[in-house]
This record gives C-alpha cells, structure tokens and sequence, in this order.
C-alpha cells in the first residue's frame, strides 16, 4: 500500500518519495537557482511568445499590414501617374477623384509621343547620360585610384580640396561654370550647345571620388604588392584587379551620374539653348502650357520610365555597393 504519511512540510494525502530523505525539522528546504535568461534572447517579443499561435498570428498581421502599407505609399504615386494619362481632362478635374479611369486607353501616351517629339529628346539625353557616365568613370576611378593606392604628394590636400567643393551649393558655382564652358581658359572653345558642356561637368564629381576612393582603400594591399612583383603596371593593376573587384561601388556611382543627368533641368536649360539639343525635362517644360494635362502626365510618365528600368535592373549592384566596405578571404 501507498505511504500516504504526511511529511514535514508535504499537504496531507501527497505520498512521500521514498527516496528523498525529508528535511530536518526547523529548516528550510534549498530551492535550486534559476537559469539565467540568455542575452540574444532579451527582444521585445520572446521567442516563446512568438512560437505560439497567438504570436504567429499577431507577428504576421503586423508584419503583412506595414509592408502594405508602405507598398501601398510608394507604389500609389506612380500608379496614379499612370492611369492619370488615360483620363480626360475633366476626370482628372472631378471631385473627389476617381481610382480607375473610364477605359484603359494609350491614345494620351501616342499624342504626347508625337506631340513633343519625345523620340528625338530621349535620345538627345539618352546621349548626354551616356558621355557623363563613359567620362566619370575613365575620370574618376582613376582619380580615385591615384589618391588611394599611388599616394601622390599633396594627395591628403587634393582630396581635401576636392571635398571641399561639396559644401558649396551648386547654385553659386552655376555661374562661373557657365562663364567656363562658354569661354574654355588657355583653349578658348565655346562648349554651348554642345554634349561636352553636360560631359565634362558631370565627370568633375567630388562625391563620387571619394566613393571610390573609400573602396579602393578597402582592397587589401599584399593583392596589388603581388601583382606587382609579376611585372604588372599601375595601369593594368586598375584594369585586370581593381576594377572587377569594384564592381558594387562602380554600379552605384553608374547609376548616380545616370540619373543625375537624366534629371538635371536647371543646367542643360543654361548650356543647351537649341531646340534640338534639348534634354527631355527641358522638352516636357517647355510646351507644359501648349498641351493638355492627361498628355503632360504621360509624357512625364515615359520620360521616368528608363530610370525606372535602370533601378530595377541594377538594385543588387546598388544595395551591394552601399554595404560594401571590404572583403572576405
């Protein structure tokens, strides 16, 4: 039969363990010391809460609601941008407004093509984007290059000075840059209305140099030392190592020079005066008033559509290239 005996204690009708001796009369049984609680663990929701149901439910609600939520906020301008070139005017006047047009319909998009000759201005910045980004890089990354690896006297002060210009708003040298381009010192060309006056501009880009040049300071040493020692020149050290290598941080300053030319509009308005030669912001804000509004959206709308395509594309090049600040192996 069961030992019900009621030990020191123990409630009455609990049995006693046979092989646990029962405390002495007087004392106070010892209590075993808690665990202490691991530190990658103290967050504001445990992981035990989030195991259950109930914490799985509510950490994919919220989860599911903020990232619909932000979607819904980034996403909402450009779709309105797009249905609103196929509304006529006086939807897109109608209060309140609505969220879907009458019909989907491309005739506004076909109209502004014609209208504003958008082939010819796309192409026209399609070039100037192009030049900027061939001469940023054959005159940055080797600007970069030199400060970083070569060491040049004076270099500490060169980059000094270079980032030194960035504090000064575009807006104060908009002037003497003109007054540069349209008179070039010691040759005396006259750049107006040529690509060279948007190229060489953007190639003279401080941010971008020192960019590169934080990467290039990241390349472990003893690589270009071998290098080196194989009979390798400067020249195709930066070609055959360094450049792939830079790949990340190359693709963001690409895409930076890209999109910054592709936008600009208060400085080819200033060295592009001809009609013909015109960007296609300047295009779209020059015949703005002639044109009605459902044509100016989808106007506006083709002309974003190539950065569009160009973000999308090289996103990974972007993310890698902000985050990288050295190498493994």
């Amino acid at each position: 039969m069961t030992d019900l005996t009621t030990a020191p204690g123990r409630s009455p009708g609990v049995p006693a363990d046979p092989g646990r001796r029962p405390p002495k009369e007087g004392r106070t049984p010892r209590r075993r010391p808690r665990r202490p609680i691991p530190t990658e663990f103290r967050t504001a929701v445990s992981p035990h809460q989030l195991n259950s149901r109930r914490g799985r439910i509510v950490y994919w609600t919220v989860l599911a609601t903020v990232v619909t939520s932000f979607t819904a906020v980034f996403v909402f301008p450009l779709y309105w941008m797009v249905t609103g070139a196929m509304k006529s005017t006086e939807d897109l006047l109608q209060i309140p407004p609505s969220l879907l047009p009458p019909r989907f319909t491309l005739e506004a998009y076909l109209e502004a093509w014609e209208l504003l000759d958008l082939g010819l201005l796309l192409g026209n910045t399609a070039l100037y984007a192009g030049g900027a980004w061939l001469f940023t890089l054959a005159i940055d990354v080797t600007a970069a290059y030199a400060l970083s690896k070569l060491r040049p006297v004076l270099g500490r002060l060169v980059l000094g000075l270079m980032l030194a210009t960035l504090m000064i708003p575009p807006m104060v040298i908009m002037l003497p840059a003109y007054l540069t381009v349209k008179d070039l010192p010691i040759l005396g060309w006259d750049l107006l209305n040529t690509p060279w006056a948007i190229w060489l501009p953007a190639a003279a880009n401080g941010f971008n140099i020192f960019l590169l040049k934080r990467f290039f300071d990241s390349i472990p040493g003893e690589l270009l030392e071998a290098a080196e020692i194989d009979g390798a020149s400067p020249g195709r050290i930066l070609w055959s190592i360094v450049m792939p290598i830079s790949r990340p941080i190359l693709g963001v300053v690409s895409i930076l020079t890209v999109v910054n030319v592709w936008r600009d509009f208060v400085w080819p308005l200033l060295v592009l005066p001809d009609n013909e030669k015109m960007s296609v912001s300047i295009g779209i804000a020059s015949l703005s008033a002639q044109m009605p509004q459902n044509v100016l959206i989808a106007s506006l709308v083709i002309a974003s559509i190539p950065t569009i395509v160009v973000f999308s594309v090289f996103q990974r090049q972007i993310m890698a290239g902000l985050t990288a600040g050295g190498l493994k192996g």
